[in-house]
């Protein structure tokens, strides 16, 4: 009798190939907790007390009871970038692909639940360039063509300066082609952020970038609706 074969969801597929891409640039997969302090999540990533992020319609907040910290479902996996400095000594590069949450309402192109790509690349001399070529790089290797990149100035509080990175891929037979796309945000490590972390800003220098997976989903594979990566309706992930 023939058995039915499985396959992977297309964000477990996304995930290996993009663990795939970076490993061939020297980064590494790192991982750390969905259920974060707020310490990690907000506080070492040089997020003020008063910023609206920290507000109950952005954050899911709740009180384990084994942590006296006030503890957050993470709202992006940022906070993995400060766990790894804390761990790790430069030169540093690594990626973190995982879940994220954000109370927020759901539709088309948000969810309440999705998932992210964090890279942090930390060594001496590390520029805007250096971000700029890996990114042109897992661009290209991703979509299939030549990609170009380009930044516009923008504010994060855990990064100075701060961008918006558009892309726009080109030579393509995608229906995307020629056109510039806003796909995340990004820029150089702040100094305090790398301070924090026991890194001296005066000696080392790093780029950090945050993309969601879903939405390059819905790039690479044309998926109109986010929602179809969650609901489990098999007529969409056996397409895959």
């Amino acid at each position: 009798m023939d058995i039915p074969k499985g396959h992977q969801h297309p964000l477990t597929k996304m995930i290996a190939e993009i663990n795939s891409i970076f490993a061939e640039i020297g980064f590494v997969f790192a991982e750390g907790p969905e259920a974060e302090t707020e310490y990690y999540n907000f506080d070492r990533l040089n997020v003020p007390k008063d910023h609206p992020a920290r507000d109950m319609q952005d954050t899911f907040w709740f009180r384990k009871e084994d942590v006296k910290e006030p503890t957050v479902l993470r709202t992006h996996t940022s906070p993995v970038q400060a766990r790894y400095m804390d761990a790790h000594k430069p030169p540093i590069r690594v990626i973190v692909p995982g879940k994220a949450f954000r109370n927020e309402a759901t539709d088309a192109t948000h969810e309440a639940q999705f998932h992210q790509l964090e890279g942090l690349y930390v060594d001496k001399g590390v520029h805007l360039g250096h971000l700029k070529g890996t990114l042109e790089y897992f661009f290209s290797k991703f979509l299939g063509g030549d990609t170009e990149v380009r930044f516009r100035p923008s504010f994060f509080p855990f990064v100075e300066p701060g961008v918006e990175v558009d892309m726009k891929l080109l030579n393509s037979d995608s229906k995307l082609a020629g056109r510039w796309i806003e796909i995340m945000g990004a820029g150089m490590v702040h100094p305090k952020v790398l301070q924090d972390a026991g890194i001296d800003p005066k000696e080392y220098s790093g780029f950090a970038f945050g993309m969601g997976i879903d939405r390059l989903g819905m790039m690479k594979y044309g998926v109109e609706d986010v929602r179809h990566m969650y609901n489990g309706d098999l007529r969409f992930v056996n397409q895959f």
